[in-house]
Parts: C-alpha cells; structure tokens; sequence
C-alpha cells in the first residue's frame, strides 16, 4: 500500500511518500480502506519532534489520527462491525491514518455519518471531539449560558462554535477580520475582530472560555470570564498545568485542559447531531496523500478556515 512515513524528526522534508506494509489487525480492531485523512497541528508537532517524549521508539511511522473509510476485515473480538461498513474515527497514537489501510480499534469507531462524504467525515473526528469534550466534559455546558470561542474559523473552533450552539447557549467567536461572515455563518451570535479589538478588555462576561487555538492565558481572562467561569484550553504548557492543579482545589475561576479522548459513543453523538444538521463540516482545502509535506506547509501557516482534508482512495 501507499504510505506517508516518517523515519526521523525534522520539516516536511522528512515525510516520505511509498510504498508500505499493510497494517496486521489485532483481535479488536478493524482493517479499514481508507478514503480520507486530514491534518491536525498534532501531526506537525509529532513530525517536528515536539512530542518525542511521548512517541518514544516509534519510528519510523505513519502519521494522522482522522480516518473515513470502508471496513474490509475484522478482528475476532469485533462485534459491531462488519466487511463493507462505512465508518469514521481515528487511529490509536501515534498515528497510521496517512496510508491507504489503517487498523482501527473498534471502540475508537462510529459509523460514518450518512449526509457527509468521506474526506467530510475524514475532518470530524480528532476536531470535533475536542471541542465537544472541551465544552461538555470540562466545561459543564449548561443551556443558557455564555460562552466565548477564541479561533472561532480553526479546525477546533468551527465544531466549537456549532456544538455550543447545539447545546444551547449564546455563543461569542473570536476571529480575523476577513472571517466574521463565516463565523457567524456558523451560529455565533456575535463575533469580536481580534486585530481591531481585545476581547479580554470587555465589559462581557462568560460561563465558559474555550481557548481553541491556545494564545491567552487564564490571568489574561480572568476579567471576563464569570467568578465560578471555567476556561479551558488546548496547549498543555507548564502554567496551564499548575494552574489547573491550583484552581482544582480553590473555590472560583477554574483553568482546564483538554485532551481529546477518542471514543465511539461520542463519535455516535456527533454522527447524530450531524445527521440532524446542527453541525457542519468546512473543508479549506484538500490535498491528495502524496502531497501531505504541502498540507503540513499549510496547516502550519495558521491561514486554514476549517479543516484540511486528505484524499487517499476513490
């Protein structure tokens, strides 16, 4: 099979396109054909070396986590799957979705969802269960409150904004001048330009801060986020962690971080709430598997609108 490979840490120079051996599924895994990819800043960071310590003797590798595709074997142990599935989900870490076959755990997959296209379904999952874990599981999103979006046009923030939305709450996003249209397009009931104004200096107040694209800290926040208000964010830097570990313990504003758990009952969520449209897809743009160095360029130029897709198979 086809395969973008790693065999040391460095630029795109070190992305290798060839020909690779076909994953050997385990008992609770499914052997997937895959039809899309797309790229998420944790595959850049894990190519750059910026997670050595976690990838540990892993190399050489294959890279990305979001797979769509059709299933064409399963493990012995696999129960709700079968040949010819199409389904959605990710790869167990540190990667393997950068190849025309991925082995996928079973409990780390969804069926596709039915009104997207593969490369669509390709850019939910590592995104989407981030922003939805981000606002459910450590925000405690409750109908009715506010909550504030920063890199609301992000491959995050999109999902962030949508499933806020979804969940009912008056949602604000932060974005670049040229992306308000869209991030209102998304739900947003109001929208701050960050080059013409500092939403830390508001008046405004909020339930919950999710930080999708990590730039202000919780001390940069604390003036508009409610005295019990909780933000959370995606960087996970020495003072986000001992900050989290204080406020823990201390009544008021809490500070948390996501990382995102891949999992199928929330993938199943997010198929449903697809299903129902409250949530959509935005695709910046798609690169074939062979041109995965200048999707990496791209994704981190910081200039992506929504997500970037990889097309593997027809």
């Amino acid at each position: 099979m086809k395969a973008v490979i790693i065999r040391g840490y460095g630029s795109t120079n070190v992305l290798q396109y060839e020909d690779w051996m076909q994953p050997q599924i385990k008992p609770d895994q499914l052997l997937v054909k895959v039809y899309a990819s797309s790229v998420n800043p944790i595959d850049w960071k894990i190519r750059k070396g910026m997670l050595s310590l976690l990838v540990g003797n892993s190399l050489p590798l294959i890279l990305g986590f979001d797979v769509a595709g059709e299933v064409v074997s399963v493990g012995s142990q696999v129960t709700r799957f079968q040949v010819g599935d199409a389904i959605y989900g990710s790869t167990s870490f540190p990667g393997g979705a950068y190849a025309e076959f991925a082995a996928i755990p079973e409990n780390l997959a969804a069926p596709k969802p039915t009104n997207l296209s593969y490369e669509e379904a390709a850019t939910v999952p590592l995104a989407a269960l981030t922003a939805l874990q981000a606002l459910r599981d450590l925000g405690t999103i409750q109908a009715g409150q506010k909550v504030l979006v920063n890199g609301a046009a992000g491959g995050v923030g999109i999902f962030a904004v949508q499933i806020a939305k979804a969940l009912q709450t008056e949602v604000t996003g932060v974005c670049s001048t040229k992306n308000l249209d869209f991030v209102k397009s998304l739900g947003a009931d109001r929208v701050i330009d960050y080059t013409q104004q500092d939403f830390t200096a508001e008046k405004s107040q909020y339930d919950i801060i999710f930080d999708a694209v990590a730039k202000r800290s919780l001390f940069e926040c604390r003036a508009v986020l409610k005295p019990n208000g909780i933000y959370v964010t995606t960087l996970p830097t020495p003072e986000v962690l001992v900050v989290g570990f204080l406020t823990t313990f201390l009544p008021g504003q809490k500070a948390k971080l996501v990382i995102e758990k891949p999992n199928s009952p929330d993938l199943i969520y997010l198929k449903d709430l697809i299903e129902k449209g409250k949530i959509r897809t935005v695709i910046d743009r798609t690169f074939a598997l062979s041109e995965v160095a200048a999707a990496h360029t791209y994704s981190e130029s910081e200039r992506a609108v929504g997500k970037i897709a990889i097309a593997i198979s027809n």
